[in-house]
C-alpha cells in the first residue's frame, strides 16, 4: 500500500475513533444562546467585524478555506480537527432536543464553541461581548476586557460553591457570515502556556455557514456525525 493510502486509512480510523458524549446543556449554555437570539433587540454599539489579521491563513476557518484532507470530524456547521488525548461532548438543549454547543476537553481544560449566522458585511462580537458584560454585571462577577490573540476577550472570574470562583475567558471571531464564539475554562484560563494548546484548537476549527436563509444571530444547526460512537444519545436525534 502507497504511503498516501495509509495516511488516508490512518485519518478515517482516527475520526471513526472519536467518542462523542450528548448530554444535557447547563443553563449557562442554554442562556448564553438565547442572549445571542436576544441581542438584536439592543442598541448596536460597533458593528466591525472582530478576527485576527491572519484568520483566513490560519483559522478558524471558512469552510472554503479548509483542507481538504484533513481527517475533520463533521458536526454539521462546525468541524473539529480530533487529537489524542481530547474528549468531545454535543450539550443538547433539554425543550428542544437539538445541539447547541460542542464542548472539548484537553489539556486540563475546556473549550466551548458555538457557531452562529452573522451579517456578510458587518460583525457580531462587539455586539456580544457587551451582552455578556452585562450578563456578568448581573452574576456579581469581577471581569476584564482584554486584547488577546483572536481580538479583544473577556476574562472573568465566576461564582462557584464555597466562596470560590472559576476563571473563564470568553472569545470571539466573526467570519465571512457567521459568528463563532469560544468559552474557555480549566487551566487554560489562566496558564498561559496551556492556553496555547486551547488557542491552536480554537484555530483549528471549521465553520460550515450553508447556502440557506438565516436571520442574523440565529444558531446554525449541529448534528452527530454518523462516523463517531455516540454515549447517551437522546432518542430524539
Amino acid at each position: 500500500m502507497s504511503d498516501a493510502g495509509k495516511k488516508s486509512n490512518k485519518n478515517a480510523a482516527e475520526v471513526e475513533s472519536v467518542e462523542i458524549d450528548v448530554t444535557e446543556a447547563d443553563e449557562a449554555t442554554s442562556d448564553a444562546v438565547e442572549q445571542v437570539e436576544l441581542a438584536a433587540d439592543e442598541n448596536i454599539v460597533d458593528e466591525s467585524k472582530s478576527a485576527p489579521d491572519d484568520r483566513e491563513e490560519n483559522g478558524p476557518f471558512d469552510v472554503t478555506e479548509a483542507s481538504t484532507v484533513r481527517p475533520y470530524v463533521d458536526l454539521g456547521a462546525i468541524k473539529v480537527l480530533p487529537r489524542e488525548g481530547m474528549q468531545m461532548r454535543l450539550d443538547v438543549e433539554e425543550a428542544t432536543q437539538r445541539i447547541i454547543a460542542v464542548s472539548l476537553d484537553y489539556a486540563d481544560s475546556s473549550l466551548q464553541v458555538q457557531a452562529f449566522s452573522a451579517p456578510r458585511s458587518t460583525g457580531m462580537w462587539h455586539e456580544v461581548r457587551g451582552q455578556l458584560e452585562g450578563q456578568l454585571d448581573a452574576q456579581k462577577a469581577k471581569y476584564v476586557s482584554a486584547e488577546g490573540p483572536f481580538g479583544p476577550e473577556l476574562q472573568a472570574k465566576l461564582p462557584a460553591e464555597g466562596g470560590k470562583t472559576n476563571s473563564v475567558r470568553f472569545i470571539g471571531v466573526d467570519g465571512p457570515r457567521w459568528f463563532l464564539r469560544g468559552v474557555i475554562s480549566g487551566k487554560a484560563a489562566s496558564d498561559e502556556a496551556t492556553a496555547e494548546q486551547i488557542h491552536e484548537l480554537f484555530r483549528s476549527m471549521v465553520v460550515v455557514r450553508g447556502d440557506q436563509a438565516l436571520p442574523p444571530r440565529d444558531l446554525l444547526p449541529l448534528r452527530l456525525p454518523a462516523a463517531a460512537v455516540a454515549v447517551g444519545e437522546p432518542e430524539q436525534i
